[in-house]
């Protein structure tokens, strides 16, 4: 479903490709996906989407952010928001679906084919507008987590889906034992 030709930009929704990975007992190797991407077609825009928190000493997803930022990623954020659940958990909400949707409608008349990293189905009207324009659009997330981490209408909107699962062995790394409590990036958001 890729050409060589293809302008392509990779649209990353952090929180979502991290639930994902997880669920699939793998680690994303942003260096790896970049190439794995690049090598399917001309890469021409990889935009990250995540919230920080941004009145804490010490964020777990800074040090992915910078890294990001300073190796070929377009980095996107917003404060996020922290509240209580009903049951008294401390929740940290930070959806980044609207930056999402208004920078793949900007950069679609540059790109041939969008790549989203997400399963979310509030997306489905995104990759039918973006398809009324001529482009193609692939769905990176997977059915094979419990429960499955894609929307079907999502899923039956893409014109090409793409299990991470499938992807593991080119775009992961392996996985170190964390310390019990130990907090890694993007776990904590939800959107």
């Amino acid at each position: 479903m890729f050409y060589r030709d293809d302008r392509l930009a990779l649209f990353i929704d952090g929180s979502n490709l991290y639930s994902a990975a997880r669920a699939l007992g793998f680690d994303i190797d942003y260096k790896k996906l970049l190439t794995e991407f690049a090598s399917r077609g001309k890469l021409v825009r990889a935009f990250y989407y995540t919230a920080v928190m941004e009145n804490e000493e010490y964020s777990p997803i800074r040090p992915l952010v910078d890294w990001l930022d300073y190796n070929g990623y377009s980095l996107i954020t917003k404060p996020a928001k922290e509240y209580t659940d009903s049951a008294g958990r401390r929740k940290i909400k930070g959806n980044m679906d609207i930056e999402l949707a208004v920078d793949a409608m900007e950069i679609a008349p540059y790109i041939d084919h969008l790549v989203i990293f997400s399963g979310d189905g509030d997306f489905r009207s995104l990759v039918e507008a973006l398809q009324r324009k001529g482009k193609r659009v692939s769905v990176v997330s997977t059915i094979r987590s419990q429960p499955p981490m894609i929307a079907d209408e999502l899923r039956r909107q893409v014109d090409n889906f793409i299990e991470m699962n499938d992807l593991s062995e080119v775009i992961g790394r392996a996985q170190r034992p964390r310390a019990e409590g130990e907090l890694d990036g993007e776990h904590d958001l939800v959107d």
